[in-house]
């Protein structure tokens, strides 16, 4: 029996791309997606057995579709495909529960396998991908009881972090010098005992900085 896919992505030439890699792989796509509002409209109606999601789409972005998503069927898999090798969105794709984040770059071998792994119900994230977030969400929560909780500044930065932005696009944001954002993202990490910011999204998430 055929497993039931989903295409979530806002160029058609994407979604056909992914018609022609699973040709013969036992898949079949039961609805494409332009963007997340139609994603998660459809993901909800036609009940697939697994959902492939792009994130950077129109009216709601990927990864708010998949949280979305989550809270109606937690047990719905769904597997992020992009084109950005953003480990902000990959902490937040852990964070919302994703079965696993594929690049676009990736072999129809890895694909394949991805998705059938994740119609099984399993995950399909590496374990350098898991022990990086994995280790935000073990950490104490800090909260209030921070001995040097973050400033107002250093909140700010954490959210453009969790924006998926480089230092340099903070500084123009923020109308700061890079050399500026790199302190502040530097203090942030010693605060709050991380090491990344993978791990910095990841624990904003869980103290509800960003949703």
């Amino acid at each position: 029996m055929s497993i039931r896919l989903l295409v979530a992505d806002d160029h058609p030439m994407v979604r056909a791309g992914v018609k022609k890699m699973i040709e013969g792989k036992d898949i079949k796509i039961v609805a494409e997606c332009a963007d997340g509002v139609e994603a998660l409209t459809q993901t909800l109606k036609r009940k697939p057995d697994v959902v492939l999601m792009d994130i950077r789409m129109p009216q709601r972005d990927g990864l708010n579709a998949l949280g979305r998503i989550k809270i109606e069927n937690p047990d719905m898999p769904v597997l992020m495909y992009s084109g950005f090798d953003n480990p902000t969105y990959i902490a937040r794709a852990v964070a919302l529960g994703a079965n696993g984040y594929l690049m676009k770059t990736c072999s129809v071998g890895e694909l394949i396998s991805a998705i059938k792994t994740a119609a099984k119900g399993e995950d399909t994230w590496t374990r350098t991908e898991l022990r990086r977030v994995t280790g935000a969400l073990a950490t104490p929560r800090p909260g209030v009881s921070l001995e040097a909780p973050l400033t107002q500044r250093e909140i700010e930065v954490v959210r453009y972090i969790c924006d998926g932005m480089t230092n340099k696009q903070i500084g123009e944001e923020m109308e700061i010098s890079y050399e500026t954002v790199k302190e502040h993202v530097q203090h942030i990490l010693r605060k709050i005992g991380l090491t990344d910011r993978t791990q910095a999204a990841t624990w904003a998430l869980r103290i509800g900085l960003i949703s």
